[in-house]
């Protein structure tokens, strides 16, 4: 849900050029993507002293899937059935500025560093805890990365989504943990092309290029709607089904 700038002094300036938003990307302290239509790139920083690995949080994903805190197949289809059917709610009120992130992890990165260095191999990062260095795989459309001012973090359920089911409704706590789940399976560095194709949308109305990804896909949004206890529509729980009856029995 945002563009990179590579600086974070460029949060406001990138905020201020987006608007609202759905999902996070590189750089910048809101989702970045306007609904339906995010925008924005950043340069790489220059290399130094790798960073100490944060304190907490950057534990790697289990074998098999590319994010942390994945459930099988079959738990994800009761998650699904537990949710509540809603309707989308509106975007009145909604700002990225009430979602804060990037949040610090400490050893002076942020939510978005510690990510990159999750999600890449051999990353090497600066002083300042910025990935300047590494190879990446995206996802949604498995694209190859080895500059991370080109990769996007993606909110797996975008921020503006969230805020449509139910986050509309939540302190300023939770939607600080929302926007920097660490946990759960809700961030990923993916591909810049494919975090602004999908933008706020659900997966009724977006679905990842690669197919190969959508098992992954729909158990990891199914487990974020399902921990924060976000609504779906009818439309979003079929589609979810479709992707979960991709998963190998």
């Amino acid at each position: 849900m945002d563009r990179h700038t590579g600086v974070r002094g460029g949060v406001v300036a990138v905020a201020l050029l987006l608007g609202v938003s759905g999902c996070a990307g590189a750089g910048s302290s809101g989702d970045g993507k306007p609904p339906r239509k995010p925008a924005g790139t950043g340069p790489s920083a220059q290399a130094s002293t790798p960073a100490p690995p944060p304190s907490a949080g950057d534990a790697k994903p289990a074998s098999g899937d590319v994010l942390p805190g994945m459930v099988g197949a079959a738990v994800a289809r009761t998650q699904l059935a537990s949710l509540t059917t809603g309707k989308p709610g509106t975007m009145a009120g909604y700002s990225r500025d009430k979602f804060t992130h990037w949040a610090e992890q400490g050893n002076k990165c942020d939510t978005r560093e510690t990510v990159l260095r999750r999600d890449g191999a051999d990353v090497t990062q600066d002083s300042e805890c910025r990935a300047v260095s590494g190879r990446w795989k995206s996802l949604y459309d498995g694209v190859a990365v080895n500059e991370a001012s080109k990769l996007d973090i993606d909110h797996m359920v975008p921020l503006a989504e969230a805020w449509r089911s139910g986050a509309s409704g939540w302190d300023a706590a939770k939607r600080k943990a929302f926007a920097n789940d660490l946990t759960r399976p809700q961030l990923l560095a993916v591909s810049a092309a494919s975090n602004r194709s999908k933008g706020d949308q659900s997966p009724d109305l977006w679905q990842p290029p690669d197919k190969a990804s959508w098992c992954q896909y729909g158990r990891a949004w199914t487990t974020v709607k399902s921990h924060y206890g976000l609504t779906v529509t009818e439309a979003e729980r079929a589609m979810l089904t479709t992707m979960i009856d991709t998963c190998a029995s």
